[in-house]
């Protein structure tokens, strides 16, 4: 494993620096969920996790050669022009014991809620610019529509943006978010014909800039959104996620086949979300309702 260095000069990733309770920024390596994993195993057995990989402990590069998707998908990108970042989650009660086992199904659902936030916020404010400096007299199009297709990937008018994937690690109290951003990849630089990038939705600017701006608008809404949860001791009713997870969720409603981890089909309709996250599936208008932990989800009105 190549651990990288730290990019020359902090101003690369200022904002998002100053959002992380420890900051590690790379120039390249093959998976930052694998080396954040290893640092906060080395933390853990040594005793000093507090100190050494904290709550909100984040590895960034625009260079990850063999990071990991669901379903043991490769994710493979252009050097420079994606954003792969790793969030160390240790969530505590006000008590100072940890979040029970059975509430962090959510964790993914809420990575994948503040990610869709911080993409809407980027292509605002780069609306906001093309308003005011129009290209070539051209009219502004319509702003697109960014959306959280379950469990976790993000979308743009239906094409994907972002991948989200969580990683319990051995303690069994700490959870690894994982996430990988497409900046400025071109259309032939993309890896599959329902992808697409911040670059080609409207977004400006260079990859670092637009990386940090990202970044940071995600650890934000992040660590917001986590603390609310763990404030109601993970109730996702009490705490109101579970209603701001499914109104930015445009699964729900939809028509979907869902590919089981065994290889297993099943076809419904996505009528909402449990009390644990998992997905709610009727299989027909009278049929029975199929709670989903985990799946690879097509929409089908996208086919």
């Amino acid at each position: 494993m190549r651990r990288g260095a730290f990019y020359a000069g902090a101003v690369f990733w200022q904002k998002s620096r100053s959002e992380s309770a420890k900051f590690v920024a790379l120039d390249e390596i093959g998976s930052t969920n694998d080396f954040l994993a290893g640092s906060a195993r080395e933390a853990d057995a040594s005793g000093a996790r507090d100190t050494d990989e904290p709550h909100f402990s984040v590895v960034v590069t625009t260079s990850q050669t063999a990071g990991r998707g669901r379903l043991g998908r490769v994710w493979v990108a252009p050097p420079g022009k994606t954003l792969a970042a790793s969030v160390l989650l240790r969530p505590r009660l006000a008590d100072g014991s940890p979040l029970p086992l059975e509430h962090f199904g959510w964790l993914p659902l809420i990575a994948g809620l503040a990610m869709t936030r911080a993409v809407r916020r980027v292509l605002a404010e780069a609306s906001e610019i093309d308003v005011a400096l129009p290209v070539d007299g051209e009219a502004i199009p319509d702003a697109p529509v960014v959306g959280l297709k379950w469990p976790n990937d993000v979308q743009i008018d239906g094409f994907k943006v972002s991948g989200l994937l969580a990683e319990l690690l051995p303690s069994g109290d700490s959870v690894i978010i994982g996430s990988g951003l497409n900046l400025t990849m071109t259309a032939d630089e993309l890896p599959v014909p329902t992808a697409t990038s911040l670059l080609l939705a409207g977004a400006r600017g260079a990859s670092s800039t637009m990386g940090d701006d990202a970044l940071a608008y995600y650890l934000t809404e992040l660590r917001t959104l986590t603390t609310r949860f763990v404030t109601f001791d993970g109730d996702a009713d009490a705490s109101g996620i579970r209603t701001a997870i499914s109104d930015e969720c445009t699964t729900l409603g939809q028509p979907v086949r869902v590919e089981l981890p065994g290889g297993d089909f099943l076809v419904g309709t996505a009528t909402g979300l449990d009390s644990t996250g998992r997905l709610e599936v009727r299989e027909s208008q009278d049929g029975p309702v199929t709670s989903v932990a985990a799946g690879d989800v097509t929409h089908l009105r996208y086919e």
